[in-house]
């Protein structure tokens, strides 16, 4: 049956899921009769809990004699909630799942011998090991984690206390890793953490993240395409953007943890940038570099938030030129300041992500139009799919995942470009 891996949430856990994969067949799960399902949660919205312990109990339904296990942020935070479920055999916090030792106890984990919830504070946890991973499944771009957990606290999230206060895994290890993803024939690398921009911060010498990317791309020549996974503006040092308008092979595509479009509900989040001080980011991003594309994330129905507030958001998308938006409702998290302050009605916290949804759309749908009849370079993903250098979906009829193609742009269809293959280069 082998180790099925349940993946919910961000690119990091995506990419942690691949050593969850490598790190249970190694202690022995894959060769368990039933097999063994684990489950690897996300912790950001009561949602994304919800839909944990709803799979859980579908896989437990589809196999009944199969081992499940749940980890992830959901069980990190959360873990006597699925410690709770008769479904769950084994829950381990997000530092234990990326050890083979932790699935060792097959197979009779959770009965008699062993403890079901193994979850240590995840707050003593100091460094951040360079986890290989030669491949990535199914991908046609590998992820590199570079750093983990967070030192900020902002008020809605949750996210800190799932993940540990913010590590970085040595530079060395890093171009080596990237190094062994080119020699396995990926195209494009994606730089990924949970507070990317912290990078750096507690290594000998403070190196930022901009030090990094530029070391990749003197020390991996080979590396056709970096890309940068979510960025806080505020962080964004001079390196990188010196990168962002000297180094072609760094995509001019930058995802902000942008979260709102209100002074007072970004101090009410306790966040570190300004309205302003997001448009000017955008603004010199694209003086280096314009081409640049940013897409964000922004939470709509924040506690306090007015109609006024909420159209300071809806503002903002034009204001920074957004492309591809992140839309989340407020969800109030247990232990977060946020869920202790005045809430806002469900019915109208989902209304203005609607509303939000569908200035995101008509801002994506211009951008799309605003290719048509340019030139761009498209890595194909699967067959008949790819994404230009801007992260923009098209669909291109030729090469295969890996395979980058260089075509014309002839028009789209609402959700992606139509593109005319002028040159394939082989992955």
């Amino acid at each position: 049956m082998g180790v099925d891996v349940v993946t919910f949430g961000c690119r990091l856990n995506a990419y942690e899921s691949e050593v969850i994969k490598r790190e249970a067949g190694e202690a022995g799960l894959d060769a368990l009769k039933g097999g063994a399902i684990v489950i690897n949660t996300c912790a950001v919205t009561g949602e994304a809990v919800r839909q944990a312990r709803q799979a859980i109990r579908k896989a437990r339904r589809d196999n009944p004699q199969a081992r499940i296990i749940v980890t992830g942020c959901a069980a990190q935070t959360e873990p006597g909630t699925f410690g709770a479920m008769d479904e769950v055999d084994l829950v381990l916090g997000n530092e234990e799942k990326l050890k083979a030792h932790s699935y060792r106890a097959l197979p009779d984990f959770g009965v008699n011998r062993f403890e079901k919830v193994r979850v240590n504070d995840i707050m003593e946890v100091r460094e951040t090991a360079s986890h290989m991973v030669d491949a990535l499944e199914g991908r046609a771009r590998a992820f590199v984690q570079v750093q983990n957990g967070c030192d900020h606290r902002c008020t809605f999230c949750i996210i800190p206390y799932g993940r540990g206060n913010s590590r970085s895994v040595p530079m060395g290890a890093v171009v080596d890793q990237v190094r062994r993803l080119v020699e396995n024939g990926y195209a494009e690398v994606v730089l990924t953490g949970v507070d990317l921009t912290s990078f750096g911060a507690d290594l000998p010498g403070a190196p930022k993240l901009g030090r990094l990317v530029r070391t990749i791309l003197r020390e991996v020549p080979e590396l056709r395409r970096l890309r940068l996974s979510s960025i806080d503006s505020i962080e964004a040092d001079g390196d990188l953007m010196a990168a962002l308008a000297e180094e072609e092979r760094l995509m001019p595509h930058l995802h902000l943890s942008l979260q709102h479009g209100d002074d007072m509900i970004l101090k009410r989040m306790k966040r570190r940038h300004l309205r302003a001080d997001s448009i000017a980011f955008c603004e010199e991003v694209r003086a280096l570099r314009p081409d640049a594309v940013f897409g964000a994330d922004i939470i709509a129905g924040f506690p306090t938030e007015t109609e006024e507030m909420f159209e300071n958001s809806l503002r903002i998308v034009d204001e920074c030129r957004l492309t591809h938006l992140h839309v989340f409702p407020f969800s109030p998290r247990e232990g977060t300041p946020a869920a202790r302050m005045p809430q806002l009605d469900r019915g109208l916290v989902k209304e203005r992500a609607a509303r939000l949804r569908t200035v995101g759309d008509e801002a994506y749908r211009r951008h799309l139009s605003s290719l048509a009849g340019s030139q761009q370079r498209i890595l194909v993903e699967r067959e008949g799919l790819g994404r230009t250098e801007g992260f923009t979906l098209a669909a291109i009829d030729v090469g295969g995942p890996g395979d980058i193609i260089e075509a014309r742009i002839t028009g789209h269809d609402g959700e992606r470009l139509l593109a005319a293959p002028l040159a394939v280069e082989a992955a």
